[in-house]
């Protein structure tokens, strides 16, 4: 994906006989898309209500991350507001670079409009709130419809539990259909929904990995029988087949977070509207997959300015519906979640209420504190010995006890 820069603050009107404040003010949000068709519908109203002028950049979501982590690190070229995914708050946050928006603006003033899972994942060690949650992923299952009836399976017995899924993609199999993108997110799922109390997503209460623990081995073992029986396409996701499975129906179903309905509607299978169905989790498991903050780094010029349009999106009820509305973000704020939006057939999904289910997902969620080594971890284990063991055929434990040394020694100076 190239990198767009996408200006919606132009001056039009040269000519006219209106007076420009002073205090209007330029200011940047850098993102990742589907920001910009959000931003699209929500920026024109903002910039008329306050008379700040907003310039956004998105780049890729890795890439959008890479250049940011330079950014904080040399103190300049980020944003005014910028998006950070959830699995970069805590180190982002540790990292010192942004703005304290607790102390500087009060934000704890609307802690209680929030998912407490989501409210907790953007705070500080002091407490204090760095990134305000602009949108949660609620772990879902995406499936097509069409090729499980035409398998002759049903989704509901198919989310039973993981032998249950399996069973499902080896009818699928029989039809040429594989049941997943990649056996990897499945092993996602189980690691980022099962997490024990008192536990982090790959670190204990005292800074200690886990990931030798049941719940990494049981993840890993799950993936790997889904490997072994053929089951998966082995594409991995944000690759250009990746997209083009969901267009021609390569593969039956998707792990993912709610927030993918807006990727596949607006741009990735626009043209499969209709052949979509969503469910809970196999096996009865909740939890989050993905999820957004917006903080403000320190470098920043025009703070202030920031803190209006990170308020205006996060803490107007219509504007996060809006956001939810056109790119499927699902609100992280909670006094949206009685509104008749909810009730609304959702074409794309076949006239099916989602945004229900999306609901109940997110209020079953758990909180699960980041820590600031988890982008190491994530990287460890999900890109290094998660492969090892799909791709290899390496023994389960023993890239796991490989996997937590390495995770030792690259965050013994975190």
């Amino acid at each position: 994906m190239k990198l767009k820069t996408l200006t919606i603050a132009t001056v039009t009107a040269l000519g006219m006989a209106t007076t420009v404040n002073a205090a209007d003010t330029n200011i940047r949000f850098d993102g990742f898309p589907d920001f910009d068709s959000s931003l699209k519908v929500i920026l024109p109203d903002f910039e008329k209500e306050t008379g700040i002028k907003v310039d956004y950049l998105m780049n890729n979501h890795g890439d959008h991350h890479t250049k940011l982590t330079t950014n904080l690190a040399t103190g300049s070229g980020a944003g005014d507001v910028i998006v950070v995914d959830v699995e970069k708050i805590g180190p982002f946050v540790a990292s010192g670079g942004l703005v304290n928006l607790s102390e500087q603006y009060g934000a704890d003033k609307y802690a209680e409009s929030f998912a407490p899972y989501a409210w907790a994942q953007g705070k500080g060690s002091d407490g204090d709130i760095y990134g305000m949650p602009v949108d949660l992923g609620p772990g879902v299952m995406y499936y097509r419809t069409d090729v499980f009836e035409n398998a002759g399976v049903d989704v509901k017995q198919a989310i039973t539990d993981w032998d249950s899924y399996i069973k499902a993609g080896e009818e699928l199999k029989k039809k040429d259909v594989y049941l997943i993108a990649s056996a990897a997110d499945v092993a996602q799922a189980i690691i980022f929904t099962t997490v024990p109390e008192g536990e982090g997503l790959y670190f204990d209460a005292k800074g200690e990995p886990v990931v030798t623990s049941e719940r990494f081995v049981h993840a890993f073992e799950v993936a790997k029988e889904i490997r072994d029986k053929g089951l998966d396409a082995r594409i991995l996701a944000w690759s250009n087949e990746w997209y083009e499975g969901f267009r021609n129906g390569t593969f039956a179903t998707q792990l993912s977070g709610a927030w993918l309905l807006g990727h596949l509607n607006n741009w990735i299978a626009p043209e499969t509207a209709g052949k979509w169905g969503v469910s809970h989790l196999p096996d009865g498991i909740y939890g989050s997959w993905g999820g957004s903050f917006l903080s403000i780094p320190t470098q920043s010029q025009h703070q202030d300015e920031a803190w209006k349009l990170i308020e205006y999106m996060t803490t107007r009820r219509d504007i996060q519906l809006k956001h939810f509305e056109t790119i499927a973000a699902f609100p992280a704020n909670t006094t949206t979640y009685d509104d008749a939006l909810f009730q609304k057939e959702v074409p794309f999904l076949g006239g099916q209420k989602a945004r229900l289910l999306f609901a109940d997902v997110a209020k079953n969620i758990k909180p699960v504190a980041p820590a600031k080594g988890d982008h190491v971890a994530r990287s460890i284990i999900l890109e290094n010995a998660l492969m090892e063991v799909l791709d290899e055929g390496k023994d389960i434990k023993t890239a796991l006890k490989e996997a937590e040394r390495m995770i030792k020694r690259r965050t013994r100076n975190l």
